[in-house]
């Protein structure tokens, strides 16, 4: 478990491994803690004690069992609201949020804004923290390091907008998503656009850090958008590739080349 880089008296992101490759978070202030997709309840708890934390808040971004199937280990000792989005259909929210909505988080002083970002499930939410120079994006399995999730719910072009919300972000917006993908990302990245220097660097110090077996999350916008292809689906180096490999006719939309990106990522 590792903390985000913070000054004395301000909140930071615990980093709590589960499964194979999830990331649960723990937004906290040294004494109160709010979950984010807690999908195991034990190392939320673990964590919990071992930093002295007490949960104040749960916030769910859509409803896969590896995100919220702590849920219920975590209610059975701390009473505690839930937020969750409004359209996924998650029997323990008691906060249903969607796009606009604001989530001043309970124990905290934190305020975070509410995002639609569908395509992995059809009501995937993201929560944004606005505040200068903290800016923070808790975007479950929508976007990844260098890559984004499947799209068991949603169409290409509902995944695409959800994508170019989050990429308007600020740049310096740490990006906590919830999965250690970054490397298997950045291997088909390079494959797509292998004359991307910023991806080639980012590849080089994500491969030490796993090395030593430090995540390669939070990444930020700035670094996704000079290296994550589907947020690059339209550059002319991807466009090329997705042609070369007989995934997309010469003048197709850019809808059309996340789709096919995408439709070549799931068999790579």
């Amino acid at each position: 478990m590792t903390n985000s880089p913070s000054s004395p008296n301000t909140l930071s992101v615990l980093t709590v491994p589960a499964f194979k490759d999830n990331y649960l978070w723990l937004i906290h202030d040294g004494i109160q803690a709010a979950a984010v997709d807690p999908g195991d309840g034990q190392p939320i708890l673990d964590a919990l004690r071992a930093n002295g934390l007490t949960l104040t808040a749960i916030l769910l971004t859509h409803h896969h069992a590896d995100h919220i199937g702590g849920v219920p280990q975590l209610l059975s000792e701390y009473n505690v609201p839930v937020f969750g989005p409004r359209n996924d259909k998650i029997a323990a929210v008691t906060h249903p949020l969607g796009e606009g909505d604001r989530v001043k988080v309970p124990g905290l002083a934190l305020e975070m804004s509410v995002l639609d970002v569908p395509g992995h499930t059809l009501g995937h939410i993201a929560y944004v923290r606005e505040t200068p120079g903290e800016h923070w994006l808790f975007c479950g399995d929508t976007l990844f390091g260098a890559g984004c999730g499947r799209l068991f719910e949603g169409t290409p072009a509902q995944m695409a907008a959800s994508l170019g919300k989050l990429a308007a972000l600020p740049d310096d917006t740490l990006v906590y998503c919830a999965h250690e993908y970054t490397l298997s990302n950045l291997r088909f990245a390079e494959a797509v656009e292998p004359g991307n220097r910023a991806l080639q660097m980012r590849l080089e110090a994500d491969s030490k850090a796993r090395g030593t077996n430090l995540p390669t999350i939070p990444s930020n916008i700035a670094i996704e958008k000079a290296t994550n292809p589907f947020l690059r689906a339209s550059e002319p180096g991807i466009m090329d590739s997705l042609v070369a490999a007989g995934r997309l006719e010469r003048g197709a939309s850019k809808v059309e080349a996340f789709a096919a990106l995408r439709e070549w990522k799931n068999v790579f």
